[in-house]
């Protein structure tokens, strides 16, 4: 494993959801990270909010930490917070780890994403885009069966059972449920059979990709389509959680090369910062398509990012801390563009 001791001591703080304010029970990701940084001697405070702006400004004031680990997905009631947060961060001149509000939102919208991967040459599935009041938005023409999910959330929120549909009517019928629970326009895309794989990538100007990882659907219950949705990723007594599990996928190295390229490919045409994770999937004739790019992915010691890291030799210290490296790198460049241009038209 690659252990490498930090740069320097910092003052970091790890920002966090809560469910409701003044709670203090932090999802489980939280204290892992708090222990990584603590292990290799930096100072950690944890600070959780809920929806209360004043209190996230008042928090950081207080703590006047040197770097946050921004862990803070959601603000409020709002899935689509955390391109807010950043923002806020850096109005506030706080250095941070993962994207920003420009690079959230080209997550965001998976519409946008994929007529970037367009403009690429990134094979992506066609697609169509059922808003609640604008015009249908197309990127190819639809065959069945076909995925239809929400435009704009992650963490599978609104992907299930009833996802993969065969026909018109159960595509509208999934597209307006979608509508009336999620508050999102429906993103209907075709649906791409083969193998499901994930490639985690750490780095800025010369990102790593790591080993891909596959997911096993070989234990799903019969009907449930092969993909990893809401109960798959999260119900742990579900039968769609139990029937999946992932591996570090053994592959020729020839296909190997082509899952990573594909997704660093991917990785920089969102302009990812830091750490992110490519799902893809894998045709039986080895076409690639990206399927959607998680920008700073969940980081729990046993997720698949995780994993990926360990098979390519970062133990869960060394890639949480190799993390907050990169972000104090990438701000530092960015500060030092800053006096130049400043100092160029001042001269």
């Amino acid at each position: 494993m690659k252990k490498h001791p930090p740069k320097y001591s910092m003052r970091i703080t790890i920002l966090t959801h809560l469910e409701k304010e003044g709670e203090h029970e932090y999802d489980e990701v939280v204290p892992q990270v708090a222990r990584a940084l603590r292990k290799v001697g930096h100072r950690v405070s944890i600070l959780g909010i809920h929806g209360d702006v004043k209190k996230l400004i008042s928090g950081l004031g207080r703590r006047k930490p040197e770097l946050v680990f921004n862990l803070m997905e959601m603000f409020g009631n709002s899935m689509l917070g955390a391109g807010a947060i950043s923002g806020l961060l850096d109005l506030l001149g706080v250095r941070y780890t993962g994207g920003g509000p420009g690079e959230y939102y080209l997550q965001e919208d998976k519409a946008l994403t994929k007529k970037l991967f367009a403009y690429e040459g990134i094979r992506y599935p066609d697609f169509a885009v059922f808003s609640q009041n604008s015009d249908l938005e197309t990127g190819g023409n639809l065959r069945m069966p076909l995925f239809v999910k929400p435009l704009r959330m992650d963490a599978s929120i609104g992907i299930g059972g009833r996802s993969l549909v065969h026909g018109a009517l159960d595509m509208m019928k999934r597209v307006v449920e979608i509508h009336e629970q999620i508050h999102d326009a429906a993103l209907v895309e075709e649906y791409i059979e083969g193998r499901e794989f994930y490639v985690g990538i750490l780095g800025n100007h010369h990102p790593q990709a790591f080993p891909p990882i596959e997911m096993d659907f070989s234990d799903m219950p019969n009907g449930k389509p092969h993909v990893l949705d809401a109960k798959g990723k999260w119900a742990r007594n579900s039968a769609e959680y139990k029937g999946s599990k992932a591996a570090v996928a053994d592959l020729p190295d020839e296909l190997r090369a082509k899952l990573q390229k594909v997704s660093l490919d991917a990785y920089r045409a969102l302009r990812v910062r830091d750490y992110g994770r490519i799902d893809l999937r894998l045709t039986n004739t080895n076409e690639v398509y990206v399927i959607e790019v998680n920008a700073s992915c969940y980081l729990e010691e046993s997720s698949e990012f995780a994993a990926a890291a360990a098979a390519a030799g970062f133990d869960y210290p060394t890639l949480i801390n190799k993390i907050t490296e990169l972000a104090v790198e990438r701000f530092e460049q960015d500060g030092r563009k800053r006096r130049r241009r400043k100092k160029a038209r001042a001269g």
